[in-house]
């Protein structure tokens, strides 16, 4: 793609920290069609926007001193949807999980590593975060620093699926990996990416969390779509463990047949 152009688009702090191939991606839409320049980088730069930041706050972006957890986690929308929840959100994705040391590999986890605490207390977790927001990424980091806590944030693009991969692997069994409302942000920019990601990263894993909103944030509506194509896809190529809602929010827990 055209190097300068790229440099223009990702020029803005919100995007300054994408992961190249991300950006490359997107544009690539845009770049055969009959526009110009500037109106290549306004498509691209408004569809990084709808992807990214439609979960993400721009008050992340910035460093924020003096601020607890919570704070954070309400500044993040899909974390604040959960934040009343998520005790007992871990509790249905570990339930029936009996060894105590686990592997959670969260992938697009934006800043889903702060809730850590909100974690089964009889288990022993380690945390891997790979996220395409490079801000976020250092946001968690400094959270598990400051906490003394096992985890990790990574930043990398989830459309390196050979780096996700040994990733994966290189993490202890049982793994558990996050795919928490991902799934519609990797089709806006390739169209069946995720049935290619699941079908390579379900074999890696114990156990896959999938989880898409069925109403819109900030909204009480319910979507009419309700991702009949990944519910096929699922129940056609996995073992479906478990299927539940909770604010808004369903949560696909899948294993390898």
């Amino acid at each position: 793609m055209n190097e300068e152009l790229l440099k223009k688009i990702i020029e803005k702090k919100e995007f300054s920290q994408l992961p190249k191939k991300d950006v490359e991606l997107v544009f690539e839409k845009f770049e055969n069609k009959e526009l110009n320049d500037y109106q290549k980088l306004k498509l691209t730069r408004d569809l990084l926007r709808k992807i990214y930041s439609s979960f993400s706050s721009r008050k992340l972006l910035r460093e924020v001193k003096g601020r607890d957890v919570e704070w954070f986690l309400n500044k993040h929308k899909s974390t604040k949807e959960r934040l009343p929840f998520y005790g007992d959100i871990y509790k249905k994705i570990f339930l029936g999980v009996t060894e105590k040391e686990i592997s959670v590999i969260d992938l697009g986890a934006g800043i889903n590593g702060l809730s850590y605490n909100f974690f089964p207390k009889n288990l022993k977790i380690k945390y891997i975060g790979i996220e395409a927001v490079g801000q976020l990424v250092d946001l968690m980091n400094k959270f598990f620093l400051n906490e003394k806590i096992n985890g990790k944030a990574i930043h990398e693009s989830l459309f390196e699926l050979e780096k996700i991969k040994k990733i994966i692997e290189k993490q202890k069994r049982p793994r558990i990996v996050f795919l928490f409302k991902v799934i519609d942000s990797l089709e806006l920019i390739e169209r069946n990416y995720s049935k290619k990601l699941l079908k390579e990263i379900v074999p890696l894993a114990d156990r896959v969390v999938v989880s898409f909103a069925t109403r819109s944030l900030g909204r009480r509506s319910e979507f009419s779509a309700r991702r009949n194509w990944l519910i096929n896809f699922v129940e056609e190529n996995f073992n479906l463990v478990d299927d539940f809602e909770i604010n808004g929010e369903r949560y696909l827990v899948i294993e390898e047949k």
